[in-house]
C-alpha cells in the first residue's frame, strides 16, 4: 500500500529524505578519508565517484539483506528437514559415534600440539614416540 495515491507522498519524501541522508553520509566519509594523512593505514583509495554512486545504490542494499535472510531460513529449513529424515531412517546412532571418533581426533592433535608448544617454550627437547 505504500504506493496507493494517498501514501505516494509521504513514500517519495521519505525516499528523498534517505537518499539525502545516504549522500550526506558517503560525502563526510570521502572528506574525512581524504583529510588523513598518506601513510594512515586506515586511509581508502576512493574516488569522488563513489560518493554519488551509494546514493544509486541505497535501495538495493536493504532488498540484498532481506535475501540473504531469506537464503539462510531455507538452507536451515532444509538442513532440519535432511537430519529428521537422518533420525528416523538411521536406528543406529552414527552421528554420535561419528562424533565421539571426530572428537577424540581433534582431542588427540591439540594435546600433540600443545605438548610441543609447552616443551618448545621451556627450551625442552621433543620426546620421540
Amino acid at each position: 500500500m505504500l504506493l496507493a495515491p494517498e501514501n505516494l507522498f509521504r513514500t517519495c519524501a521519505t525516499a528523498v529524505i534517505i537518499t539525502l541522508v545516504v549522500y550526506i553520509c558517503a560525502r563526510y566519509a570521502y572528506r574525512v578519508n581524504e583529510r588523513r594523512p598518506e601513510d594512515d593505514p586506515h586511509k581508502l583509495k576512493v574516488k569522488k565517484s563513489a560518493v554519488s554512486l551509494a546514493v544509486l545504490t541505497w535501495p538495493f542494499i536493504p532488498f540484498a539483506f532481506i535475501m540473504i535472510f531469506v537464503l539462510r531460513v531455507l538452507f536451515y529449513l532444509i538442513f532440519l528437514c535432511l537430519f529428521t529424515i537422518a533420525l528416523l531412517a538411521f536406528r543406529k546412532p552414527f552421528l554420535f559415534a561419528w562424533l565421539e571418533k571426530t572428537a577424540t581426533k581433534i582431542g588427540n592433535r591439540l594435546l600433540e600440539l600443545n605438548t610441543f608448544l609447552i616443551n618448545a617454550f621451556l627450551g625442552r627437547k621433543p620426546e620421540s614416540p
